[in-house]
Formats: C-alpha cells, structure tokens, sequence
C-alpha cells in the first residue's frame, strides 16, 4: 500500500506553529516596566497643575456622592 501525505493538513500544522511562535516573539518583545519614582516624578512636574487636577477629582467625589445620596433617599 501507498503512503499518501495529508499536504493541506501538514501546511495548516506549520502555519499555526509559526503564528504561534510570532506571538510569542510580539509578547516577549515589550520592554518591562520599571520602577519609577513618585516624588521625583512629582518635583518635576508642574504643582499648580496637581492641584487643579486633585481640587477637580474631589469636586466630582462630591457630586458623585451626592447623586448617590439622592437615589439612596428614593429608595
């Protein structure tokens, strides 16, 4: 008996091994993320833009928790 080679099967194997090796390679590629220090991070910065940007997150907190209060009262 002949020995018959399934060609479209063995062509789809290396395919989904070479996919799958690109991704590995895409994965391991990306830098690792390093330590980074806030206080300096902080220092260089600009202070008045922290503090707008810290007084706005509180003022949406407040209406947040309002807004929550209320829906609480309706219930």
């Amino acid at each position: 008996m002949a020995i018959t080679r399934l060609k479209r099967k063995e062509r789809k194997n290396s395919t989904v091994v070479k996919q799958r090796k690109a991704k590995i390679k895409l994965l391991t590629k990306t830098p690792v993320i390093k330590k980074v220090d806030l206080e300096e991070l902080r220092k260089q910065s600009n202070p008045s833009v922290v503090e707008k940007v810290k007084e706005k997150v509180t003022e949406v907190a407040d209406a947040v928790k309002k807004t929550v209060k209320k829906i609480a009262d309706k219930e």
